[in-house]
């Protein structure tokens, strides 16, 4: 029997799919036609497409019909508010690549306005990429206001700090936390949270119009373990109790239940309550991250969220 022909539109995407493993991926054309299952040629040529339909501009313009689908069943099945899957990197499920540049174009629609908007950030190592995707412009209309604060135990600054990156790209005025992520005693936090500046900047991101936020996971490799804002001895107490992942450093179990822990009464990152009036937008993806993107969901601290297709899969397997 013989094949149906191909669509216009699935030449396209498969067109798209191609200039994204090149452009954006890195991928070899050798590479890319294995991974397409075809040849050199034809990789070549589906790369060649999708420059000259302008499906490529760095970022990928063409939407990929299964990155679509998944995107509708997470909303659907998790009531998010809005999602975004982009494609996997073949070989490795935890890259950041495509992640970072959807993150960064959700961001510069926001910065595009041109009504003061105030934006507020988490951090981590996935909001720290869409930084370096973020194109230079000049919006001094705009607030970027942090939700966690930028500063380690020892008084060293946060390597992943976001929103200080994010003004700087978009040439807007920055209110940094200029306090400890985690402080020492709840004695301390309930001291710096009656200062002026900083109980400014936590009105501040309260009244923002969107957030940003990435979703860590619990573990000997956690950023929160790794970064020294807990120890190994806190680490294990927290997975003795359930703890599953973190937003902004607000530890929970995979119900979305903050635990009850001595260091979620120290945390000094803004209160994420749950809500439907505004965008908070998790940009996460990896296999070892699924348990705690669930979470955050379920806690109401993120209501939308930005991922790629292997974590889109693993979530709808839960």
């Amino acid at each position: 029997m013989a094949l149906p022909p191909i669509t216009e539109n699935q030449k396209l995407e498969e067109a798209a799919r191609a200039g994204w493993l090149y452009y954006v991926a890195g991928k070899t054309q050798d590479e890319i036609a294995k991974q397409l299952n075809t040849s050199r040629q034809s990789a070549q040529r589906l790369v060649a497409m999708a420059v000259s339909k302008g499906l490529i501009k760095v970022r990928l313009e063409h939407p990929i019909k299964r990155c679509m689908e998944l995107a509708d069943l997470l909303q659907q099945r998790f009531g998010l508010l809005k999602c975004e899957v982009v494609p996997s990197v073949p070989g490795d499920a935890d890259s950041v690549v495509g992640l970072s540049q959807a993150g960064a174009a959700e961001i510069e629609r926001y910065a595009k306005s041109r009504q003061a908007k105030t934006i507020a950030f988490g951090t981590g190592r996935a909001l720290r990429a869409c930084t370096n995707e973020l194109t230079n412009m000049q919006c001094p209309q705009h607030r970027i206001v942090s939700l966690v604060g930028n500063i380690a135990q020892d008084g060293s600054a946060s390597r992943y700090d976001v929103a200080i990156h994010v003004a700087e790209r978009l040439g807007a005025r920055h209110f940094p936390m200029p306090v400890p992520v985690i402080a020492s005693a709840q004695a301390d936090k309930a001291q710096w949270q009656q200062l002026t500046h900083v109980k400014n900047v936590h009105e501040l991101a309260l009244q923002a119009d969107v957030y940003f936020v990435g979703v860590g996971d619990l573990g000997i490799n956690s950023p929160l373990h790794l970064d020294g804002f807990i120890t190994q001895h806190e680490l294990a107490a927290l997975e003795a109790m359930g703890a599953t992942g973190e937003v902004i450093s607000w530890i929970f179990d995979s119900n979305g239940k903050l635990v009850q822990s001595d260091i979620n009464q120290r945390v000094t990152s803004v209160a994420l309550s749950t809500r439907r009036d505004k965008h908070v937008i998790g940009i996460a993806a990896g296999q070892n991250k699924v348990p705690a993107i669930a979470g955050a969901i379920e806690s109401g601290m993120i209501n939308s969220l930005i991922t790629n297709e292997s974590t889109a899969e693993a979530l709808l397997h839960l």
